[in-house]
């Protein structure tokens, strides 16, 4: 079976394929779901499978997913009031947009850099 090897005598880690990890083995989302957080820990094993094929090059890259042991899992730690603030002003400046000052209530596309209406018209913004 391909990707199967419990001992790590192949990848250097224990390798299962997708839906064959034992139990007690968790991704960081599986974690996040349960309330928990790696902890710092090592990982412990990891999940290999093929990827979607590239059209270009026609091949199938080899994607990876790292597993932590859930017993030694820590509970997320709580949101505090001051980290509360630094998430509001950070999603805050991501919705502002950096030539007409203007916050909308969605995230300005990195890929222009700006508003899609000073995208559309750079003139008008540098003149206000």
């Amino acid at each position: 079976m391909k990707f199967y090897d419990p001992t790590g005598e192949t990848y250097g880690i224990p390798t299962f394929p997708r839906r064959l990890a034992p139990e007690g083995l968790a991704t960081r989302r599986q974690l996040r779901a349960k309330g928990l957080r790696p902890g710092g820990q090592d990982v412990a094993a990891q999940i290999l499978w093929h990827g979607r094929r590239d059209p270009l090059t026609r091949t199938r890259p080899v994607r990876a997913a790292y597993l932590y042991r859930l017993d030694l899992a820590l509970p997320v730690r709580p949101m505090t009031p001051g980290r509360a603030r630094a998430v509001a002003a950070m999603m805050r400046a991501r919705r502002t947009c950096p030539l007409c000052e203007v916050t909308y209530s969605y995230v300005i596309p990195t890929s222009l850099g700006c508003c899609p209406g000073c995208a559309d018209h750079p003139t008008t913004a540098l003149a206000a």
